[in-house]
């Protein structure tokens, strides 16, 4: 089976630092991948390095079998990657619906031609993530955990293969967690692979089919969440030397 996304030996510097350090691996069709590690370990350089929001350095990002480390944002984004931003900027001055009207305007294939069908997509986004009572809300006047469901829907407008979500349950309450677990097993259900960046260790255990381990931008797990999270290595690198 081809994997739907493939990191082979990517590396980024910032100038003198190394930030992700030849780092490899794949994400099967319909996975869920968690992505951890401690704050500053290169997780969100990597998968904005896999959307194209920022510029490769050294290594290969393959799409369905296909190369796209040399393409720009917009380009991977129509070929099916979305992202969520853990730094939340909702487009100021427009609704919740058209924010995610946006998402569907711009993406899979070239996205929808007409507003008025990119908005029909981003209500039923909207339903889907739960927020179908906020299409007419500014998006700024939205709270936390409404602005966390409003990236998911800009995502979803952008009808992905490839889910790239970057701390979505960040601040959320045990209840808001448990229902981000099941919107984001709604979207594997639909066939969309997800890479999930979580700091959140019941909820990335308890949704992930497998666990990816950065630590200082390097590799250092990659299997079963629970062989992973019983690593030494990743005990001691992650979960705290106690944990040893």
């Amino acid at each position: 089976m081809t994997a739907q996304l493939e990191v082979r030996h990517t590396t980024r510097r910032f100038a003198g630092l190394v930030a992700v350090n030849d780092v490899s691996f794949s994400l099967q069709p319909g996975e869920i991948l968690g992505l951890i590690g401690p704050n500053g370990a290169g997780k969100t350089t990597l998968i904005s390095l896999i959307s194209g929001t920022l510029d490769m350095g050294d290594g290969e990002i393959l799409f369905q079998g296909e190369r796209i480390d040399a393409m720009p944002a917009f380009r991977r984004a129509r070929l099916g990657i979305g992202r969520t931003f853990q730094i939340m900027r909702p487009f100021p001055g427009l609704s919740v619906l058209d924010n995610v009207a946006v998402g569907a305007l711009f993406g899979r294939g070239g996205g929808q031609s007409r507003l008025a069908l990119a908005r029909e997509q981003a209500r039923a986004c909207l339903d889907f993530v739960g927020m179908g009572k906020a299409v007419d809300q500014r998006a700024e006047e939205l709270g936390g955990p409404g602005r966390k469901r409003l990236e998911l829907a800009k995502a979803l407008a952008m009808q992905p293969k490839v889910l790239l979500c970057d701390e979505v349950m960040a601040g959320l309450n045990n209840v808001e967690i448990d229902e981000v677990i099941d919107i984001i097993r709604k979207v594997r259900a639909q066939g969309i692979s997800v890479l999930v960046i979580e700091h959140v260790i019941r909820a990335i255990k308890t949704l992930s089919d497998r666990l990816l381990v950065l630590h200082h931008g390097e590799k250092i797990a990659d299997g079963a969440p629970d062989d992973v999270l019983a690593d030494p290595a990743v005990v001691q690198a992650y979960l705290g030397k106690k944990r040893t």
